[in-house]
C-alpha cells in the first residue's frame, strides 16, 4: 500500500504565477482555469497502473453539478477546458504534477485527493485543501480584464478612497479595503455558506459559484444584514447607541472580522459608503474587478415612477408624504464581468448595491444591472433596472400642500437635478474621474430624453401610473413670477456662525410683497432631518424686476448639540406672494471641520519600525473631551491601533506620536479618525512610500 508522506503545495511559486501571493494564507490560493503545481513524496515509490485525482466543492459535490471532478493523471499534456493532472517527473517515491482547473469552474474551498491503483491494492489519500478564485488575468474567465493597470487597481489594490458630500461640494474619505488581510478570504467565503441560497438548496447554490452574476447578487443581499443575518445593519436616525457611528469605519476588515467573532451577528451600523467599501472588499478578494461609485443628488424612487416627489407646508417644513427622497449622495459598486445573459455589448461594468434600500425578489438585494443598458433606458431587463435608473435620472416635481384647503400645488418639475457628478477613484491615483456620461448621455439632450421617455414607456407597460406620474404634470408649469437662490457669503467651519444670503429676484413689471418663511434643520447625507435648529419670517417688497439680497446668520450654539458627523445643514425658504406660495428655495450646505495631520517622521522601509505624528488644533472656545484616535492601514500596521487622548483646552495643539511596522512595499495608505464629543469623526490619510 502506498501512503502518502508529503504534499508541497509550492504556495510560493503557485502565489506568483497566480497573482495571489499577497494574501496572508498559508493554504493554496490559485485562479480558475490556470495551471498549478505540487509535489507529492510517497512512503515507497509507485509501481503504479494507474493514478486519478477528485477534487470536489461544497458539502455535495456532484459531478452533475460539476462540484467534483474525477480526472486521470496523464503523462502527456493537458489539453481541453476541464480538469486534468500532467506528471512532470516522478523520481523514485516524488511525484511532480500540474493540474489544470476549468475557466469556467465554481470557485471556492476544494479538497484534492488522489486514488492510486496498484496491482495488489487501491488506495485513496486525501492531499488537503486549496482555494480556487476567478481569474481576471484569463480571456476565457468571464471576469477577464484585459487592461493591466486596471487590473492593478480593481482586483489588487487593497485601500482607496470614497467621494461623498454634495455635487458641488465633493469630500473624499480613505477606506482600506483589505482584501489579502490573514483571515478575510476565509470570511469571504463563509459569506457564501450564510446566505438565503445556500440555506435553501447547498447544492445548487455551490454548483452556482461558477458565475460572477450569480456571485455579486448573493454579496450584495449579504453584505446588509436584512433578511439573511448579513454583515452589516444599517442605520440613518443619527442615534447610534450599541453601536458605531457609521462616520467611525476606517475601513472593511475590522467589521468582518468583528461579524465573524461575534458569532455571525450583524455589526452595527453602516451606511451606503460602508456597505459599499466592505462589498468591494469582498468582490476583490473573489478576484472579480471592482470599484467604488458614488452618485451625488441620488433619487430613491419607491413607485417606480421616475418622478421624485417632495412636499412642502407653506411653513417651509418637509412633509412626509410618500416614500420618495433625493440622497446628497449614494454610494455603490460596479463589478466586472460578461453579461452573456443580454450580450456582449452589455458586458463590463455592472452595478452591484448592497445598501437595503428596496426589496428585489423578496430581498434586499440589488443589481446586478449593466451600466450600458442603464444608458439607453433599458428597464425591463435584469436586474432591478428601474431602481437604478431612476437613481440616476429620475425627475423632481416639488409640491406644496395647502393646509386651509387641504390641496396640493405643483411648484416646479426639474429633469436635470438627479444624478450629477457621478464619481470613482482614477486608476493609480485618488483623483476623482466623473464617469457620468457612462450612466447617461449629456443631461437635456435628444439621446438623454429619448432614453428617459423609453423607460418611462416601459414601465407604463407593467404598472398603472398615478396621477403625479412625471410625464402627466409636466404640461402643468406655471411661469414662476419670483425666482430665488441661497448663496454662501463666508467660509463654512464647524464652530463658526452659518452666513447665508438669500437672492430673490422680481422676474415681473409689477411691484411684489413676498412673506418668507425660513427654516434650518440638522440633516444625514440622505434627507433625514434630524433637528430644526433655526427659523425666521420676513416680509420683502421687491420692486419690478429688482433683485434684493436678504441675510441669513445661524450661531454655532443653535446648530453645536444637533450636527451629525455628515455636518450638514438643510436651509428652506418657502415664499409667499399673495396667499400662494410662489417658490421654494432650499439649499444643503455642509460645514468643514478642523484639518487632521499625519506625517512620517521617517524613513519608510519594510520591516523597520517608523514613527507617524499626528497633529490636531482644537478649532472651539470650549474644551474637547472624549478625545480618541482610531489608525490602520492594510501592510502597515496589523489590525487597528486605538490611543486615548487626554481633554483638549480651548485653542489648544495636540501632537501624538505612534509606531507602524510595514510589511509590504509600495503605495500604502494610513487611515486616522479623530473623535470626541463635539467632533464624531474628523478624518485623515497619509499615502506612504514604503521601499524594498
Amino acid at each position: 500500500m502506498s501512503e502518502l508522506q508529503s504534499v508541497d503545495w509550492q504556495a510560493a511559486y503557485n502565489g506568483q504565477e497566480h497573482h495571489t501571493d499577497k494574501f496572508f494564507s498559508q493554504e493554496l490560493i490559485v485562479r480558475r482555469g490556470q495551471l498549478f503545481s505540487i509535489s507529492l513524496t510517497l512512503y515507497r515509490s509507485l509501481g503504479y497502473k494507474d493514478v486519478t485525482f477528485t477534487a470536489s466543492t461544497g458539502p455535495y459535490p456532484s459531478e452533475s453539478d460539476k462540484t467534483k471532478a474525477v480526472f486521470p493523471l496523464s503523462s502527456s499534456r493537458i489539453s481541453g477546458t476541464g480538469w486534468g493532472a500532467q506528471l512532470l517527473y516522478s523520481r523514485s517515491n516524488v511525484l511532480s504534477v500540474s493540474i489544470l482547473s476549468p475557466a469556467n469552474a465554481p470557485i471556492g474551498r476544494y479538497t484534492l485527493s488522489i486514488q492510486i491503483s496498484s496491482e495488489h491494492s487501491d488506495s485513496t489519500l486525501k492531499l488537503g485543501t486549496f482555494i480556487l478564485l476567478f481569474n481576471p488575468w484569463l480571456q476565457a474567465d468571464s471576469v477577464f480584464m484585459s487592461n493591466h493597470n486596471e487590473r492593478e487597481e480593481y482586483v489588487l489594490e487593497d485601500s482607496g478612497v470614497i467621494f461623498m458630500g454634495r455635487a458641488s461640494y465633493i469630500s473624499m474619505i480613505g477606506w482600506n479595503y483589505g482584501q489579502f488581510e490573514e483571515g478575510i478570504l476565509d470570511i469571504c467565503l463563509s459569506l457564501l455558506d450564510r446566505s438565503l441560497n445556500f440555506r435553501r438548496d447547498p447544492a445548487t447554490d455551490v454548483a452556482r459559484r461558477d458565475d460572477p452574476r450569480y456571485i455579486g447578487r448573493v454579496l450584495s443581499a449579504m453584505i446588509n444584514a436584512n433578511n439573511d443575518n448579513g454583515v452589516i445593519t444599517g442605520n440613518w436616525s443619527g442615534n447610534y447607541r450599541g453601536g458605531q457611528d457609521p462616520s467611525n469605519w476606517n475601513g472593511s476588515v475590522e467589521i468582518l472580522k468583528k461579524w465573524q467573532n461575534s458569532g455571525f451577528r450583524p455589526v452595527l451600523y453602516g451606511q451606503c459608503w460602508v456597505f459599499a467599501g466592505t462589498l468591494n472588499t469582498v468582490l476583490r478578494s473573489f478576484g472579480i474587478p471592482s470599484r467604488v461609485i458614488t452618485n451625488f443628488s441620488s433619487a430613491h424612487d419607491t413607485d417606480q415612477n421616475l418622478s421624485v416627489d417632495v412636499y412642502f407646508d407653506h411653513r417651509g417644513w418637509r412633509l412626509n408624504r410618500g416614500s420618495d427622497s433625493i440622497w446628497n449622495f449614494h454610494v455603490w459598486n460596479e463589478g466586472w464581468f460578461e453579461r452573456t445573459d443580454l450580450g456582449p455589448s452589455y458586458s463590463g461594468w455592472q452595478v452591484l448595491d448592497a445598501t437595503p434600500q428596496e426589496r428585489s425578489e423578496g430581498v434586499f438585494q440589488c443589481g446586478p444591472a449593466s451600466v450600458v443598458a442603464l444608458r439607453e433606458g433599458n428597464v425591463d431587463w435584469d436586474f432591478d433596472m428601474p431602481f437604478i435608473f431612476a437613481e440616476v435620472n429620475a425627475d423632481r416635481i416639488t409640491w406644496i400642500y395647502n393646509a386651509r384647503t387641504g390641496g396640493l400645488k405643483k411648484n416646479s418639475t426639474n429633469s436635470h437635478t438627479v444624478g450629477k457628478n457621478i464619481s470613482t477613484k482614477a486608476v493609480g491615483s485618488n483623483f476623482r474621474v466623473d464617469v457620468t456620461e457612462k450612466y447617461k448621455y449629456p443631461e437635456g439632450s435628444s439621446q438623454e430624453r429619448q432614453a428617459f421617455e423609453k423607460a418611462l414607456g416601459k414601465l407604463k407597460h407593467y404598472m398603472s401610473f398615478s396621477s403625479t406620474s412625471a410625464s402627466s404634470l409636466r404640461r402643468e408649469e406655471q411661469e414662476p413670477r419670483i425666482s430665488g437662490k441661497f448663496k454662501i457669503t463666508d467660509t463654512l467651519t464647524v464652530g463658526k456662525e452659518v452666513n447665508l444670503t438669500l437672492m430673490l429676484k422680481n422676474l415681473t413689471s409689477d411691484s411684489k410683497r413676498v412673506m418668507v418663511n425660513m427654516t434650518a434643520w440638522t440633516i444625514i447625507y440622505n434627507g433625514t432631518l434630524v433637528h430644526e435648529v433655526w427659523k425666521d419670517s420676513v416680509t420683502l417688497s421687491l420692486g419690478p424686476k429688482e433683485e434684493i439680497q436678504h441675510p441669513v446668520k445661524i450661531a454655532y450654539a443653535l446648530y453645536e448639540r444637533y450636527l451629525k458627523a455628515d455636518n450638514m445643514i438643510r436651509v428652506t425658504a418657502v415664499c409667499e406672494v399673495t396667499n400662494e406660495t410662489e417658490v421654494v428655495v432650499e439649499r444643503d450646505i455642509i460645514l468643514d471641520n478642523p484639518t487632521l495631520i499625519l506625517e512620517a517622521l521617517d524613513q519608510v522601509q519594510v520591516q523597520k519600525p517608523v514613527t507617524v505624528q499626528m497633529l490636531f488644533s482644537n478649532p472651539l472656545d470650549e474644551p474637547l473631551k472624549d478625545c480618541t484616535l482610531i489608525v490602520e492601514g492594510s501592510g502597515l500596521l496589523l489590525g487597528t491601533l486605538k490611543i486615548d487622548i487626554p481633554t483638549l483646552q480651548p485653542r489648544e495643539q495636540s501632537r501624538v506620536r505612534f509606531a507602524i511596522l510595514p510589511t509590504r512595499s509600495g503605495t500604502r495608505h494610513l487611515l486616522a479618525i479623530f473623535s470626541c464629543n463635539k467632533f464624531p469623526a474628523i478624518k485623515g490619510m497619509l499615502s506612504i512610500n514604503v521601499k524594498e
